[in-house]
């Protein structure tokens, strides 16, 4: 049985995020991390969901905290803490005021749960994920992203849609960063086990709209209604599942790759890692050629701007 710690359990997906964790069997307490100042909001959330939590007849305990040192015994830390993007707001202009929260709660992490495994939600994703590991000195299996995993998601429900399939028939997977470098794997795409592009249905297939639609999803549902919830918190649910019950299960999360894409790497990006208890582990693979000039330009990117927040981080003394 497991215990998992949410920094920034205030905020929607952290709420969110701790209610559908709570559902996972594996799961025998839920510690809900805030700021000082923010006591009697963590009560109110945790006395609401344990009223939820008899309702369904769920006995995981939910506690809250506002101390850091409560962490210990912490099998997996969720980091949703940070400020969310605002209508029109790009993720990477987040970056340095988020980063300093996630650089002290690393630190945390690796002073009283060194142990503990941690998941980085927290945006700008993919740099927050350097950040927490550069800080919380844990091996790199055990500092994992959620990077492009909601959304290799949406692009499957959108295939699915499209050739009017079951989700559970479409397999692919979108790469590199969390944002508008995002590399869609077409040729790792499948569907009933037949390669898409062996399908003919596939040239009419509208692929630009597509991805576009997929990296401005988020936008449109915060632009909508403020903010994206219930795809994150059952997306950081999942992988949180997939940990606890070592399912080794590939799903494309944001983690430190060396050279498993085409030696490229040396940056914590979306790439396809096997995930199990033991923590997240890159997979090998091979792509088309295209894919890899996209991916290459995507790690650059991201590389570029990490190097330059770390160093950041570095002048403030954080």
């Amino acid at each position: 049985m497991a215990k998992v710690t949410i920094f920034g359990a205030t905020g929607n997906v952290g709420t969110f995020a701790a209610h559908t964790i709570s559902e996972i069997p594996h799961v025998h307490e839920v510690l809900l991390v805030g700021r000082k100042g923010r006591e009697g909001l963590l009560c109110g959330i945790a006395q609401d969901m344990k009223d939820s939590f008899a309702a369904r007849g769920n006995s995981t305990e939910i506690n809250w905290t506002t101390e850091t040192p409560d962490i210990q015994g912490s099998d997996i830390v969720v980091c949703t803490a940070g400020t969310g993007r605002r209508p029109g707001q790009d993720r990477l202009d987040l970056a340095l005021g988020n980063a300093r929260v996630v650089a002290s709660m690393s630190r945390d992490v690796g002073t009283y749960a060194d142990d503990a495994i941690i998941l980085m939600v927290t945006n700008p994703v993919d740099i927050m994920t350097s950040v927490a590991l550069e800080y919380s000195g844990l091996d790199p299996s055990h500092v994992f992203g959620l990077g492009t995993h909601l959304d290799s998601m949406r692009l499957k429900s959108l295939i699915a849609s499209l050739f009017k399939v079951h989700v559970s028939e479409v397999h692919t997977r979108i790469i590199g960063e969390h944002g508008d470098s995002m590399v869609p794997l077409w040729s790792a795409t499948t569907i009933g086990g037949i390669q898409i592009s062996n399908l003919p249905a596939f040239s009419q297939l509208p692929v630009a709209e597509m991805i576009e639609a997929v990296m401005g999803s988020g936008e449109s549902i915060i632009r909508n209604k403020g903010a994206t919830v219930f795809g994150p918190g059952e997306a950081i649910a999942t992988l949180v599942r997939t940990v606890l019950a070592n399912e080794n299960r590939i799903l494309t999360v944001s983690a430190y790759v060396m050279s498993e894409v085409h030696d490229i790497g040396n940056v914590c990006i979306g790439v396809p890692a096997r995930i199990n208890r033991n923590g997240v582990f890159p997979v090998p693979i091979r792509i088309d050629s295209q894919e890899v000039v996209q991916f290459r330009a995507s790690v650059e990117k991201v590389r570029g701007i990490t190097a330059g927040l770390l160093a950041a981080l570095q002048e403030e003394n954080v």
